[in-house]
């Protein structure tokens, strides 16, 4: 509906071409993570050291070729660093889409390229990105998207039972629970009551609605506004939080002891773990999806084997006789071959949010850097108990030793104590 809306806007508000119309939503087509280069009309997924993964680059619905990108980019597949979006992922030049109603922006902004592309139309590419921009803006700011919603919470929001489950017992055990929403009270009432019950409110100490994230992290000017049950300003001066009044605009609370949830990395996460200190979760939906992906058996033997020729390659380029050469050649058209197929498994476009082949994605390194844990629900958290301690797990650096799969593949390096270790499972 967001794709849909968007498009009616560029034609009726900004008289785009009426051909746009016959471009529908495509839901399997982008991913979250990507990024855009705005003068060059590319949408492009980038791994964790800004290299523009092979096979991702995009011009419209059309892709683009390793070749013609590394000629784009002076002669290499690396963006950098000046060029790459801020530290919120809203450059100037490369800007960087992170949250889940994103896709529809890309999606748009691809067909739009591509309309203009196919039909020969010359056109301005900043100025097109803008309008595009400004039309998925305007949904969202006059609140198109929360009167679809409440018109209809049975068809986009979920009972959440596990929801529930896991702030009641929060709740129970003392936790002090707190709901931070850039949303309008009115929406959120609506959504918690059809999700958790009407009694929603009781589960948390405070919530505070409206509240212009990321600034509202940061910005320590404006004081905070109590609302009524209807969800109207109060005038009164708030210098206490009580347990179930509704706030406007953070009480305190800091360090480690508290522990955030949100699912954008960069309005929800970054100021919170950066200046704040707080432990954060962050919530990725893709995960659940591709959990389920990298657990099928078609992807656990092209994984293996392709660890297993990258094995196979190192140990064997140091003969250069004809006979090994073309052997050579053969495993690396195959192993090429074998990283097609494992992206291909995620989304044939761009792959898995995740990883970019062998490195991990500009996205996953964000992730990382500010989120202590990541989930596909809040409701994971029930198969924890509340007690319980995640401890952060020792990443092995190059030069050492660990139990990596193209090792065990291949025996190029004896692990120690393997023998031993495998009998602890």
């Amino acid at each position: 509906m967001i794709f849909n809306k968007a498009r009616e806007i560029l034609l009726e508000q900004y008289k785009y071409p009426k051909g746009i119309k016959s471009y529908e939503y495509i839901p399997s087509f982008a991913i979250r993570g990507l990024h855009y280069d705005v003068q060059k009309s590319l949408l492009m997924k980038i791994d964790a050291f800004h290299y523009i993964q092979s096979g991702t680059a995009y011009r419209g619905l059309q892709p683009v070729s390793d070749q013609e990108v590394i000629e784009m980019y002076g002669g290499t597949q690396h963006i950098p660093l000046h060029q790459m979006s801020d530290f919120y992922g809203k450059g100037p030049i490369v800007k960087q889409f992170m949250d889940i109603f994103s896709l529809p922006e890309m999606t748009l902004l691809s067909c739009v390229n591509d309309y203009f592309i196919t039909h020969n139309i010359e056109f301005d590419p900043v100025h097109l990105f803008k309008d595009v921009t400004d039309s998925i803006k305007d949904v969202h700011v006059k609140g198109m998207m929360y009167q679809w919603i409440e018109k209809d919470m049975e068809k986009y929001i979920l009972n959440g039972d596990e929801t529930y489950a896991i702030l009641n017992r929060l709740a129970n055990s003392g936790k002090k629970l707190f709901l931070i929403t850039n949303s309008p009270f009115s929406f959120v009432d609506k959504g918690m009551k059809h999700m958790v019950g009407k009694h929603w409110r009781e589960l948390f100490d405070a919530v505070i609605v409206q509240a212009d994230k990321p600034s509202f992290f940061t910005d320590r000017r404006k004081p905070f506004r109590r609302l009524d049950e209807s969800g109207s300003l109060q005038w009164d001066r708030i210098t206490s939080m009580e347990k179930g009044k509704i706030y406007r605009q953070l009480t305190g609370w800091r360090g480690p002891k508290v522990l955030y949830f949100g699912d954008h990395l960069y309005s929800d996460l970054a100021d919170l773990m950066l200046r704040h200190g707080w432990r954060t979760g962050a919530i990725v939906p893709e995960l659940h999806t591709e959990i389920r992906i990298i657990n099928t058996e078609q992807y656990m033997h092209s994984l293996t084997w392709l660890q297993a020729l990258t094995g196979l390659l190192e140990r064997m380029q140091v003969h250069h006789d004809a006979e090994s050469k073309m052997v050579l050649n053969e495993w690396l058209k195959e192993r090429q071959e074998l990283r097609s197929v494992t992206k291909n498994l995620f989304n044939p476009q761009f792959g898995s949010i995740f990883r970019s082949y062998h490195n991990p994605t500009y996205f996953s390194r964000r992730l990382c850097r500010f989120s202590d844990l990541y989930m596909s629900s809040i409701s994971c958290l029930l198969n924890y108990d509340l007690q319980y301690t995640f401890y952060p797990r020792r990443t092995p650096l190059q030069h050492e030793a660990p139990l990596w799969m193209d090792q065990l593949c291949t025996g190029c390096m004896k692990t120690p104590f393997l023998e031993e270790m495998v009998h602890i499972r």
